[in-house]
């Protein structure tokens, strides 16, 4: 924590020392045939990043790319921009390629003022808009393997413009005018990454702080440099202590403070401390006001920061943090390649981002026709019409696919790396939207056999000896009925209709006879118990807003969500509001000792 806010602190105020150093960045997905949403239209096989430029100084942009060249293809074209304006275009001669390896590095100089500046790099090709099969594109051979960022040299002037704007409140025009100042900063700085009103009994450490930073640079910034550093390993900056109102007892339940409030609702929405207008009116004491709560719940969904919710309660809840880490069998799946697991990624993201911002039903989780695709992503799906390599929503009509449950990125999480398994997407199915998750099998069940990885025909089979053990009936009845529907998608959530020769049966039937005939038929299945799913959504949203489990005594609560979303047509803001009105966000109970 000491590392990190020292070097926070220098680069914030300025004090940083100018050192040369190089930080590589690899294209974060996408094959070689594919654009990049950032990018110009006619550009293949690129990467584009952003990087903290800390100092005004001259850098270097070296670009190592890949590829071989064919007799008939022209001489490929390497786009170098910055901030989007082009600044070298180069001729990557790959007929004198390092080593006969099909590399090569090119090195770009440059002047940069300080800052957050957008780096990109890609192969021109005429035939960018072409429909034909990519590999035909002249640019099919080509990539940017990874790009080094080298710098600063012959720093001019100190970066962190717009945070030492920030910082510095005031300027001291005199050695007699720091202390005033310098309280005056600090109580800004203090008061926001506190959460809260600030006393001299915050200020006074780091006024010592300030003193000894001041004597060791020997600079009015060193000193707020050192301040700050302390600001940011203080315990009311990295934990969230409540304000427990005087005279109350442990086990006794209180509502929070406004300013407590601030800082819940914040953490919830944006997972980031208050802004100065949320702070504002927790200090008035009208957060609290039903009117005023409202119109900030709004201002903020509509924040981008708001995005934190769909990455933080995103990942959590759909186990899209998997994602990155999974590996499905290279010699099984050859299709699936990274910009795949990257495209798998940003689709259930960018859905349920327009889920929260455009106000849509969370029924939509379910039964949407519509998703989120690009170019490689459509071709995977067999959406035909999507070139590019932005995202942009597509119609479901007329394919096997809605809702998040036939997205990639979900089949693949609960599936094997080698094979599917109804087991785990049934279960997923219980656990995160119906909320009736099986209790852990009995300690003496035996797994399945391998021979079950062979086909879906064996594992269906398999399964069904599995059920005829009593003690594995109980569970596996209602789970794998649900999973089976999905067997229609493989382990990457391919469409297939057979394996191995075998034709796909993706039917069942629940313990009480209910029909689940495939992703139609298990779509129809959760629909009608809608209530349940919103009580589930309602349980895993308010488990993250609180961060705390939840307990019997909350279910009281949950219902109350789940009545007061049924009675706004599902919206999603009815969810939200219902959540931060509920008892368990807006009270707290004082620890037992």
């Amino acid at each position: 924590y000491i590392s990190a806010a020292r070097r926070v602190s220098r680069l914030a105020v300025g004090t940083m020392t100018p050192r040369p150093v190089v930080q590589r960045y690899n294209p974060p997905s996408g094959t070689r045939n594919e654009a990049i949403a950032g990018l110009p239209a006619n550009q293949r096989g690129g990467i584009l990043f952003r990087h903290v430029f800390p100092f005004d100084a001259d850098y270097t942009i070296t670009v190592r790319v890949r590829g071989r060249r064919l007799a008939h293809m022209p001489m490929p074209q390497l786009d170098v921009r910055v901030d989007g304006e082009r600044v070298r275009l180069i001729e990557a001669d790959f007929d004198n390629a390092e080593a006969n390896q099909g590399t090569r590095n090119y090195e770009v100089s440059l002047t940069l003022p300080a800052g957050d500046h957008s780096i990109g790099a890609g192969f021109l090709t005429e035939y960018a808009a072409d429909p034909q099969d990519p590999r035909d594109r002249p640019s099919a051979g080509y990539s940017v393997d990874y790009v080094l960022v080298g710098g600063p040299f012959d720093a001019t002037a100190v970066g962190a413009k717009e945070s030492q704007e920030r910082i510095f409140v005031c300027r001291p025009e005199t050695q007699s005018a720091e202390e005033p100042c310098t309280r005056l900063i600090l109580n800004t700085l203090a008061r926001r990454a506190y959460r809260g009103p600030v006393t001299p009994r915050d200020i006074n450490p780091l006024m010592a702080l300030f003193d000894e930073g001041r004597a060791d640079g020997g600079s009015f910034e060193h000193g707020i440099e050192m301040a700050l550093s302390g600001v940011l390993v203080a315990p009311r900056f990295l934990f969230r202590a409540p304000d427990i109102p005087d005279g109350r007892r442990p086990g006794a339940v209180y509502r929070l403070s406004d300013l407590d409030l601030a800082s819940r609702l914040s953490f919830f929405l944006w997972s980031s401390i208050p802004d100065e207008e949320l702070l504002s009116l927790a200090e008035e004491g009208v957060l609290g006001q039903p009117d005023v709560l409202a119109g900030q719940i709004t201002r903020m969904v509509a924040d981008p920061k708001s995005r934190a919710l769909v990455e933080n309660f995103g990942g959590q809840w759909l186990h899209l943090r998997n994602i990155a880490d999974w590996a499905p069998d290279p010699e099984r799946y050859a299709n699936f390649d990274e910009s795949l697991r990257y495209a798998f990624q940003q689709e259930t993201e960018l859905f349920l981002d327009h889920l929260i911002r455009e106000d849509r039903s969370v029924l939509d989780l379910i039964a949407a026709d519509y998703t989120f695709v690009n170019e490689r992503l459509a071709d995977f799906y067999g959406i035909e019409g999507v070139t590019g390599g932005y995202f942009r929503r597509v119609s479901l009509d007329g394919t096997n696919r809605g809702g998040v449950l036939t997205q990639g990125s979900i089949l693949m999480v609960t599936s094997y790396p080698t094979r599917t398994s109804p087991v785990l997407r049934g279960k997923w199915v219980l656990e995160n939207l119906l909320g009736a998750p099986p209790p852990p099998p009995p300690p003496d069940v035996p797994a399945l056999a391998d021979a079950a990885e062979t086909s879906a025909g064996s594992l269906r089979e398999e399964l069904e000896r599995h059920r005829a053990n009593p003690a594995c009936s109980v569970c596996h009845n209602r789970m794998d009925p649900l999973g089976f529907a999905l067997e229609a998608f493989d382990a990457v959530g391919r469409f297939r209709t057979g394996d191995d020769g075998v034709s796909i049966d993706d039917s069942g039937s629940l313990p009480d006879g209910t029909p689940v005939n495939g992703p139609g038929g298990l779509r129809d299945v959760l629909l009608a118990r809608r209530a349940e799913i919103v009580e589930t959504l309602a349980e895993k949203l308010l488990t993250y807003a609180i961060g705390r489990g939840l307990e019997a005594y909350d279910r009281p609560a949950v219902r109350e969500i789940r009545r007061r979303v049924e009675s706004e047509d599902y919206r999603f803001s009815a969810l939200v509001e219902g959540i931060v009105e509920s008892v368990p966000f807006r009270m707290r109970r004082i620890p037992e000792r």
